[in-house]
C-alpha cells in the first residue's frame, strides 16, 4: 500500500484541480496483493485504498497544502462501508471522495467504490462514509471553525444528512484523556 501511495501521491500533481466541495475521482486497478483467498478484493484493502483516495483528493483540492502550511494532519475517527458487488482481479475502478460537511468536532465524507455501468454512467460497488478530525503536530485539535475558515465559505447545499450526524454520535468513542474500560454488556 506504501508504493500505491506514493505512486498516487505522485499523480495527484498532474490531475485536474478541484474545488473543496467537488467530487474527486480517482483510478485505481485491483491488484493481486488486494485479494483475499476468495480471488476478490479484500475488505479491509478497501479501507486502505480510500485513504489513498482521500490524500489525492487532499492534494487536487489544495487542502494538502494548507495542512501542511499550518502543521495539520487527519485522522480518521470513524467509518462504515457497505458493500454490493465484488471487485476481482485487474478490474479497473474509480473512487468518488466528497466532503459532505461538518458537525462541531469533525469532518464528513462519502467515497464510492464506481465501474462503469451499463447505461454509460458510473455504478456503485461499495460506498462508505468516513468521520474525520484534524490534529495539529504541536498537540490538540484543530477546531471545525478554524478548519472552515482555512478552507473558505461553505456552500449552501453541503449539509451533513441527520442520519450520518446520528451515526456519528453513536458511534463515539470517549476522548483519549476520558476513561475506556473494556466491559462487555
Amino acid at each position: 500500500m506504501y508504493f500505491r501511495t506514493v505512486l498516487h501521491f505522485w499523480l495527484s500533481r498532474f490531475g485536474r484541480r478541484l474545488g473543496h466541495y467537488d467530487v474527486a475521482r480517482t483510478n485505481f486497478i485491483t491488484l493481486p496483493t488486494d485479494l483475499d483467498i476468495l480471488k476478490h478484493m479484500n475488505n479491509g484493502v478497501y479501507l486502505s485504498i480510500m485513504d489513498v483516495a482521500r490524500f489525492d483528493m487532499l492534494k487536487r483540492t489544495g487542502a494538502w497544502k494548507i495542512m501542511q502550511d499550518n502543521e495539520w494532519y487527519p485522522v480518521v475517527v470513524s467509518e462504515t462501508i457497505s458493500f454490493r458487488k465484488s471487485l476481482t482481479l485487474w478490474q479497473r475502478f474509480s473512487i468518488e471522495s466528497r466532503l459532505l460537511g461538518f458537525d462541531d468536532k469533525a469532518v464528513y465524507m462519502e467515497q464510492r467504490f464506481t465501474r462503469p455501468g451499463a447505461d454509460g454512467g458510473a455504478e456503485i460497488y461499495a460506498k462508505a462514509y468516513i468521520r474525520a478530525r484534524f490534529l495539529r503536530r504541536s498537540g490538540g485539535t484543530v477546531p471545525v471553525s478554524e478548519l472552515i475558515t482555512m478552507l473558505g465559505e461553505v456552500p449552501s447545499d453541503v449539509v451533513v444528512p441527520q442520519r450520518l450526524l446520528d451515526w456519528g454520535a453513536g458511534v463515539a468513542l470517549p476522548a483519549t484523556r476520558a476513561e475506556a474500560p473494556s466491559v462487555w454488556e
